[in-house]
């Protein structure tokens, strides 16, 4: 099937892919925009997952000033050359995290650096609260899960949802459609947030 070179454009445009990439991926779909689109996310994740193995040593500081300076971000963000880390939908991408760090104060980038003595603290809390609640005990842990996973969707990073795009998904998400859009392994190392009297 041949593909019209105006289809392979908008799929560009929408996927920010290669040329190639956007045929193959329509001519796979037959012509059809949402599924190739589809597509070529699911190879990028792929792509991603594979790169994210691979060492990032360059990268940014990037800082954000909120409530005319009453709250401060410094976010610093790896990648794997110092050419990408200068490129503006890198350097856009981080100021994006400052602000999302600013907005959603995350404690954590990702669930591993919550401190166990913090977590076990929740589960308590949240154990307490049930039985008070009349909850049958089989029934408890069951939820103390579910309550913690919503609670990692508060406190980490990775896992808030994107506040610059509902659709997007959680912050993971959107560094995931970077690495395979980018064709280099980011990570989001360490944070800062400083808020005055607190």
């Amino acid at each position: 099937m041949g593909i019209d070179a105006s289809l392979v454009k908008e799929l560009r445009s929408i996927s920010g892919g290669g040329v190639l990439d956007c045929k193959k991926a329509l001519e796979e779909t037959g012509g059809n925009i949402d599924e190739a689109l589809k597509l070529l996310r699911e190879r990028g994740l792929k792509v991603a997952a594979k790169k994210a193995e691979r060492e990032a040593r360059e990268g940014t500081v990037a800082a954000y000033l909120h409530n005319g300076g009453r709250i401060g971000v410094l976010v610093e963000v790896n990648c794997e050359t110092d050419f990408v880390a200068r490129t503006e939908e890198f350097q856009a991408f981080c100021k994006q995290v400052a602000m999302q760090i600013a907005a959603f104060e995350p404690l954590a980038v990702n669930r591993e650096e919550i401190p166990q003595a913090t977590i076990d603290n929740e589960k308590d809390i949240y154990r307490a609260q049930l039985r008070e609640a009349g909850k049958p005990e089989a029934m408890i842990e069951k939820i103390v899960e579910g309550r913690l996973e919503k609670f990692y969707e508060e406190v980490c990073l990775l896992d808030q949802e994107w506040i610059h795009d509902a659709e997007a998904g959680r912050v993971a998400d959107v560094l995931k459609a970077l690495i395979a859009k980018i064709g280099e392994n980011v990570v989001i190392r360490r944070f800062s947030r400083f808020q005055i009297g607190s």
